[in-house]
């Protein structure tokens, strides 16, 4: 069993304004694949609160699969891959590159993306973009790897080679 947290950044969000679908869509398609969600939080477009909630869920909840949603383009509130890279220890560059890569195929906005994955001790942390759609798109592409990526990382298995 993966445990799981969803933070989604949205300011308008955080004040009830605006509904969140993006973070909806994560916990249905990750129940999908037998992953349980132990915490979900929807915070303000603030470094600090983001970075204090993934540095909670990984260190204190022993969470090891964060996945936010929001925050990762360019508007000036835009920060979520800052706060990310605040708190990991060691980042995780394909994983971005391959969503980018197969959301390229869909529209040309996919290089605007300013998504990172990292790893803070035996946490994966990924920025997902902040549309509902684009983050099944995205999910498409990460879910087949995540469960050999939680095994490696939490020293279930140390084999990468294929038979």
């Amino acid at each position: 069993m993966i445990k799981v947290g969803i933070l989604t950044a949205s300011d308008r969000g955080h004040t009830g304004e605006r509904a969140d679908e993006s973070g909806k869509v994560i916990a249905k398609t990750l129940s999908e694949i037998g992953a349980e969600v132990v915490d979900y939080v929807v915070v303000p477009d603030e470094r600090s609160i983001i970075s204090s909630h993934l540095k909670r869920m990984a260190d204190e909840q022993g969470i090891v699969l964060v996945l936010t949603t929001g925050g990762t383009g360019f508007s000036p509130r835009d920060i979520t891959p800052e706060a990310t890279l605040d708190v990991i220890d060691r980042q995780v560059p394909g994983i971005p590159e391959a969503m980018r890569a197969k959301s390229l195929q869909i529209t040309p906005r996919a290089m605007l993306s300013r998504a990172v994955s990292g790893i803070r001790n035996k946490t994966l942390i990924i920025n997902l973009p902040g549309s509902p759609k684009a983050v099944q798109e995205c999910l498409e592409v990460i879910l087949p790897v995540i469960p050999h990526a939680v095994e490696i990382l939490t020293g279930q298995t140390g084999e990468c080679a294929r038979k």
